[in-house]
């Protein structure tokens, strides 16, 4: 992760990032909820990456996700986002997962959409939040 974030130039990622690896460092039992998994296609080329922000005590974790401008449009988001949630919600404790999408970002809310997150009502940093259940 410190070469991630030593190697990136977008300043929020980098921040976010650093959060990540703050979050690791406090709970290192938690690894798989601050990792970065990348996301490559089928020749083995990143076309982005996906993150889950921590595991909390009530049960929700969040997910973070970016797609490569050349990359987008072309069902990465999905299936990777879907993958990510179906295997966090099977985990023991875990009853939901949360994402937010700026509220400008309609590509973001689709793939939430075809994943099976609802708009819970709440906004957060990065605008509306969408939570998917563990029962969906």
């Amino acid at each position: 992760m410190e070469q991630i974030i030593a190697g990136q130039t977008d300043e929020e990622l980098k921040k976010a990032y650093q959060e990540m690896l703050d979050g690791y460092m406090a709970h290192p039992e938690q690894g798989e909820w601050y990792a970065i998994w990348l996301m490559t296609g089928q020749d083995g080329v990143q076309v982005g990456d996906l993150c889950f922000k921590g595991r909390n005590e009530d049960g929700s974790v969040e997910i973070g996700y970016g797609i490569k401008d050349e990359f987008q449009g072309q069902g990465y988001a999905t299936e990777a986002v879907r993958a990510a949630v179906d295997w966090a919600l099977k985990q023991v404790g875990v009853l939901r997962v949360e994402a937010e999408a700026e509220l400008d970002n309609t590509a973001s809310q689709r793939v939430l959409a075809k994943c099976g997150f609802v708009p819970n009502g709440i906004i957060g940093e990065e605008g509306p939040r969408y939570e998917r259940l563990q029962s969906q």
